[in-house]
């Protein structure tokens, strides 16, 4: 199973394909997400998942950024339903993301009228350009002047409260994040959508998502040091990316067609 880039986005697509994942990455990894995220995404892929992977550049207006992975989304799917790529009628959509990606799915589901069978967000964060860009207070700014993404975090949370329309949601937090703001999400959301909101705490940290396959090579005999690279490849990289793609899969399996 082979990337390949249609409308600007990355795309992987199963021989026999069970739902659609649209997946967005956190602000400063998200450029090249079939490179950032590229194990977790392979994996969804090999359980059946078509995975469309929207790259974008982080700026303050998100609302715009929001709007503009949608339509490279929709474009995507277009295009792959006209050249015959995606032969099943239906397929359920399922938005990932992680850490800003969330935001921009919450923006989605709040803005425009999406179909999703449901929404995995991962590591939430919603902080205010401040706390989020380094060094953006020690410019030079006037008083009348603020420096704010759009919407800003109130307006965000406001907007999620009133119009978020995705029902069915997972939210994922890890243990060791301290920039993490799933909380205040799993309340916002539980309020707007009683019993349909389920929130898991994995081990792992903010970065958990981003780790890569270790491509372990042993000599040509194996050695008491390739068994140590072997435990460390298996027991610190793949554990806590094992438990996230489980917890993901978990999740998606009741909800996927038979």
């Amino acid at each position: 199973m082979d990337w390949k880039e249609i409308s600007g986005n990355w795309v992987l697509i199963p021989q026999h394909p069970v739902g659609i994942v649209h997946f967005l990455g956190g602000a400063f990894v998200a450029a090249a997400p079939q490179v950032t995220y590229r194990w977790l995404l392979e994996q969804l892929a090999k359980e059946g998942y078509v995975v469309i992977a929207t790259p974008f550049v982080n700026t303050l207006d998100h609302s715009a950024i929001a709007g503009n992975v949608r339509l490279s989304f929709d474009s995507a799917l277009e295009q792959m339903r006209s050249k015959g790529l995606l032969r099943r009628r239906y397929l359920p959509i399922y938005g990932v993301g992680h850490s800003m990606g969330c935001k921009l799915h919450l923006l989605i589901g709040s803005l425009f009228p999406v179909e999703r069978a449901g929404n995995i967000l991962i590591s939430f964060n919603n902080y205010a350009a401040r706390d989020a860009i380094p060094f953006v207070e020690q410019f030079n700014f006037n008083n009348a002047f603020s420096v704010e993404f759009t919407p800003s975090p109130v307006e965000t949370n406001n907007l999620i409260a009133q119009k978020y329309g995705v029902r069915r949601n997972l939210l994922i937090k890890f243990t060791n994040d301290n920039i993490d703001q799933t909380t205040v999400l799993s309340e916002l959301l539980q309020n707007r959508f009683p019993g349909m909101v389920a929130m898991q705490m994995l081990s792992g940290s903010h970065l958990t998502p981003l780790g890569q396959d270790v491509n372990w090579k042993s000599g040509k005999e194996f050695t008491a040091f390739d068994a140590v690279g072997q435990w460390v490849k298996q027991e610190i990289v793949y554990r806590e990316l094992n438990l996230l793609k489980k917890e993901i899969g978990r999740w998606l399996q009741p909800f996927s067609p038979a």
